[in-house]
């Protein structure tokens, strides 16, 4: 079984190869939206695990050129930034399955390989986001679309220019 990782979240992405590995999976990582359609063709994956959110873009629109490329391609969304509304254009589109994060190793098989197939492994477990991270993301986000403005940022968030800066400072880890 080919699995391609599409993760701009190195660290993530490491972690779930190492994982998945354990469980038979050939692990691929891509980290940017323009490698992917390249590396479906070269690399013909069975899974596919791709993140709705690469750096700046929303790759719910690979999930078509991705499945005209690989018709029986099992793919998997998975986004830390989920709401209905994606989570039903994301199906729409062709994706097979729609995880939010964190996920941990269990669900994300069981998506990829379907209930019969996962056995419940606790040593491979994802490490759950703590609440300073997922504050974090959600810190980057509202950055990114605010064009990386500070200000407009804080005024968005409602709190302070300067603690907004304090927090900019720290990159949780995932716990």
């Amino acid at each position: 079984m080919k699995l391609l990782i599409v993760e701009d979240d190195k660290p993530l992405s490491a972690t779930l190869n190492r994982r998945l590995t354990k469980h038979h999976f050939i692990c691929h990582e891509v980290h940017q939206a323009d490698q992917v359609l390249h590396n479906c063709h070269l690399i013909k994956p069975t899974h596919i695990i791709l993140d709705m959110k690469l750096a700046n873009e929303n790759s719910l629109n690979l999930i078509k050129p991705i499945r005209a490329a690989l018709p029986n391609v099992k793919l998997l969304l998975l986004t830390g930034f989920a709401s209905i509304t994606t989570a039903v254009e994301a199906m729409r589109l062709g994706a097979d399955d729609y995880l939010s994060k964190p996920a941990d190793t269990k669900m994300i098989l069981k998506s990829l390989l379907g209930e019969e197939e996962t056995q419940p492994q606790q040593d491979y477990e994802l490490p759950t986001m703590s609440t300073e991270r997922l504050e974090w993301e959600h810190i980057q986000q509202v950055l990114n679309c605010n064009d990386g403005n500070v200000s407009a940022t804080a005024r968005q968030l409602g709190m302070h220019r300067r603690t907004l800066q304090r927090k900019l400072q720290k990159k949780p880890v995932i716990k």
